[in-house]
Parts: structure tokens; sequence; C-alpha cells
């Protein structure tokens, strides 16, 4: 068993409309998964959003509540619906239509970690399945739904700044060759997710620090964006997928010596991203 679903960081005082949340970087790995898994200790850490809890740990300091998982996301993926169950892996599930992150191994309950790499042998139990979904994505997903209507009943408004990593192999394909790759990449579901003038707003807080953003390629977002994001009724949700080269060893999987630097550099971000949600009054009132 995990220690708990998540943990919530609350600042002493809820200052803006911004709620920050990383649901891939838990590392809280049951006994029980580590017997069954066939990987390897590194390998099953592989796809992990390794220390974006740490990297975003400072906000709270700004006013704005963090909410972090505790499942791994080779346990558990948290930015899948609860529905996206893989026939190939979970006993007693009927195969649907075509969904390509099922397809890929990418349910909620993943079949494959970075690579394609097989986390089981055999499959699991539907029990065993809804006993995941009951006790860590729910719960997860409870508490995100009324932080966000914590801001919309403070604010008038709501952003999620849906904290995530990237490998940085992910970005050869990004740009037309020689050209400098993207250091973030922001995905609002081509604009479906989030205000478009939030989305410039998020931009700006990187690229003022001195980062390269491209926007929803090759990542626009996924069930989080898409199930949280309702512009049109004042909830806005923007993913964040930072290069991990800039921060960590991907081969050791441990920070590297520039991670406290970049973390300062992120902090700045933050205090930008807050200031975002301070001006919902001026927002709401323009609409």
């Amino acid at each position: 068993m995990l220690k708990s679903a998540y943990h919530l960081a609350r600042p002493a005082a809820r200052t803006t409309s911004v709620v920050f949340a990383s649901p891939h970087s838990g590392r809280d790995y049951p006994g029980s998964f580590l017997r069954r898994t066939v990987l390897d200790a590194y390998a099953v850490r592989s796809s992990e959003d390794a220390y974006v809890d740490l990297l975003f740990e400072t906000v709270p300091e700004h006013g704005a509540p963090f909410l972090m998982a505790c499942a791994p996301r080779a346990y558990l993926d948290l930015n899948r619906g609860a529905d996206e169950l893989d026939s190939a892996l979970i006993e007693g599930v009927r195969r649907s239509a075509h969904n390509p992150r099922i397809a890929s191994g990418l349910g909620v309950i993943p079949r494959v970690v970075a690579n394609g790499r097989q986390i089981y042998r055999g499959k699991l139990s539907l029990v065993e399945a809804h006993h995941r979904i009951a006790n860590y994505w729910r719960p997860y997903h409870d508490q995100l739904q009324t932080l966000l209507d914590e801001s919309n009943n403070a604010f008038g408004e709501a952003i999620l700044i849906d904290c995530h990593s990237m490998p940085h192999e992910a970005l050869e394909s990004v740009g037309p060759p020689g050209t400098a790759r993207p250091d973030i990449v922001l995905g609002d579901r081509f604009g479906a997710a989030a205000g478009c003038g939030i989305m410039e707003h998020v931009e700006a807080a990187f690229s003022s620090a001195g980062l390269r953003v491209a926007r929803n390629m090759p990542f626009a977002g996924a069930f989080i964006t898409q199930h949280y994001g309702r512009p049109s009724r004042g909830q806005h949700a923007i993913q964040v997928e930072i290069d991990r080269a800039l921060y960590m060893d991907e081969r050791s999987l441990e920070p590297h010596a520039g991670f406290e630097d970049f973390k300062a550099l992120l902090n700045g971000v933050i205090a930008e991203l807050v200031e975002i949600g301070r001006e919902a009054d001026q927002r709401v009132a323009a609409e």
C-alpha cells in the first residue's frame, strides 16, 4: 500500500487563482508492485517526472497551493481517464474503440514504461485495477477539483498549471533541423483548454526567464488538460513540460550540478505565474 494518494502543500494565505499540480513525480513504489514488475529499480522509474515536485516546492511561499501525487506513474497514470483500461493488461476488460494511448500501453494502469518496456509478466485482475483507481486516482482528482472550485469561489476563475518534465530526446523532431530546441513546451489543447490571454502570460513568464518556449508540439496536453480546461466557465488548464536535461542526468536519474540554479530560475517564473492569478478580478470584470 502507498502511504497516501497525494501530498497537498497549502500557502499560509491563498492570494491567487492559480493552482499548481504534479501528477507524475510520485515515487512511493509499493513493495507488492516492485515484487511483481519484471523491470529493475532503474527502468521502472524511467516514466517518472523525476524531481518536478522539488522544482516547484516553493509554490506555497507565493500564495498558491501545490498538489503532488504520491503514486508513481508506472503504477497509476493520473493523466489518463479512469475508464482508459487496457484489455491487453487487465483481465475482464473488453476491447473498446481505438484509443492510441491505450493501444501503446499507456492507459490509466500502464502496461509499459519509457521506450515501450513491459512492466509486468502476465495480466492484472480487474479488482486490482479498480483498487488503484478508487484509492489513488479518485482522491487525487477529487482534491484537484476542490482546489479549482476554491479558486473559482474566491477569485471568479481558476488557472491550473499542470507540471511535467519530458525526456530530452522527445524534442529531437521539434522545429526545423539546426534550430534550437525548446526548453519548455506549453500545452493547452491548441487553445481549447485555456484563454488566449492567459496562455500568452504563461508563455511570457517562461520566456522572460530566458527559456525557449514552444506551444502544443510535441505535447498538447492529455486527460488533465482536456478534462479541467473549461475557459468558457473561467477554468483554465495549461500543461508545462520541462526538458529534463535542464536539471537532471537522465542516465543516472539524479539531479545534476545545475539543479539548484535551475530551481532558482524557476522560482522567479513561479512568482510571475501566480501574478497572473492576482489579475483575476480585472479579467472577470472585463468579461
